[in-house]
C-alpha cells in the first residue's frame, strides 16, 4: 500500500512493544484509525509528539495489518488543558465519548470539527482563567452535540409517550418531566424515572444543541453548578442505556464539582429540591 497523508486528532495513545506507541486517531473521513508509531517512546524520537489531544498531520505507510507512521507534524497541541483538572477531565471525557461513538474506518460527519471546537473553548477556560463551571458546561454541551452527530441524540422536543411538545413553563415550580432512558423524556414525575427535571432544568438542556453555551445578559453562564451536575448525570444515564457504558472520565469530572455544588446548595435552603 502506498504512503498516504492523514490528518486528525489523537484521542488515545498506548504502549506497543518496547519502544513504540499505538495511536488512535479521529479523522473526518476514516473514523477511528489505529496506527503504530515506531520509536515514539524514545526520548529523542522525532515521533515522540504522538500524544493524546493533539491535532496531527501524519505520513503513513505499510501494507496489511497495522500501518506505521513515517512522519509527523503537530498542527495544534492541547496540552494546556492539563494545567487544570476540570479542563483536562472535560477534554478526556469528550475524547472517550468519540471512542465509543465512532467506528473504525467509518467517519461521523462533524465529530472532529465539533470536538476540536470544544477543546479550543476549554483552552480559553485555562488561558483566560474562567470559572471552573465553564469546563463542566462545555463537557455537557459537547456530549449533547456528539451524541446527536453519532445518532444517539437526546429527544428534547416531544414527550416520549404522549407526543406533546416539551414546552417547560418557566415560573411553574411544580412542573416536572422524567427521564426514562429506554424511551426518552416524559411529561410528569413518573415512578421509576432515573432522573426528574423541573421546568428551568429542561429549558437549559434544550438550549445545549445550539452552538454557544446559554448565557445571561451579563455574559455569565446560565444555571448553578448543581444543575449542570444534574445534566451531567442525565448524559451519563443516556450513555449507559444507548452505548452500553457510561464514560469513566465523567465520574472524575463530576468529582471536581460535587463538593462545591453541595456546599452552595446547602447554603440556599429556600430553593425546592429540584431547582
Amino acid at each position: 500500500m502506498p504512503e498516504e497523508s492523514l490528518e486528525g486528532l489523537s484521542l488515545k495513545c498506548g504502549p506497543l512493544g518496547e519502544h513504540d506507541r499505538l495511536l488512535t486517531l479521529l479523522s473526518n473521513d476514516g473514523g477511528l484509525i489505529r496506527l503504530a508509531v515506531p520509536g515514539a517512546r524514545r526520548p529523542r524520537s522525532s515521533l515522540a509528539a504522538a500524544v493524546p489531544l493533539s491535532l496531527l498531520q501524519l505520513q503513513v505507510g505499510g501494507g496489511r495489518g497495522l500501518r506505521r507512521v513515517r512522519q509527523l507534524r503537530v498542527i495544534h497541541n492541547f496540552s494546556q488543558l492539563g494545567q487544570r483538572l476540570e479542563t483536562l477531565a472535560a477534554a478526556q471525557s469528550l475524547a472517550e465519548l468519540c471512542l465509543q461513538l465512532v467506528a473504525d474506518g467509518d467517519g461521523v460527519a462533524g465529530a472532529l470539527d465539533d470536538l476540536s471546537l470544544q477543546l479550543r473553548r476549554l483552552e480559553l477556560v485555562v488561558s483566560e482563567r474562567q470559572d471552573s463551571l465553564e469546563a463542566l458546561a462545555l463537557a455537557v454541551q459537547g456530549h449533547v452535540h456528539l451524541l446527536a452527530l453519532g445518532g444517539y441524540g437526546l429527544p428534547l422536543q416531544h414527550c416520549a409517550r404522549s407526543g406533546e411538545p416539551l414546552a417547560p413553563p418557566l415560573g411553574n415550580r411544580d412542573w416536572r418531566c422524567s427521564l426514562l432512558p429506554s424511551e426518552g423524556l416524559v411529561i410528569g414525575a413518573v415512578a421509576g424515572a432515573m432522573l426528574v427535571l423541573n421546568a428551568s432544568e429542561l429549558a437549559l438542556l434544550q438550549r445545549l444543541p445550539r452552538p454557544a453555551l446559554p448565557r445571561c445578559r451579563d455574559g455569565t453562564l446560565m444555571g448553578p453548578s448543581w444543575v449542570w451536575l444534574r445534566l451531567l448525570q442525565l448524559v451519563q444515564v443516556w450513555c449507559q442505556e444507548h452505548l452500553g457504558r457510561r464514560g469513566k472520565v465523567l465520574g472524575l469530572l463530576q468529582g471536581c464539582f460535587s463538593a462545591e455544588a453541595q456546599g452552595r446548595r446547602d447554603a440556599a435552603p429556600s430553593l425546592p429540591p429540584n431547582d
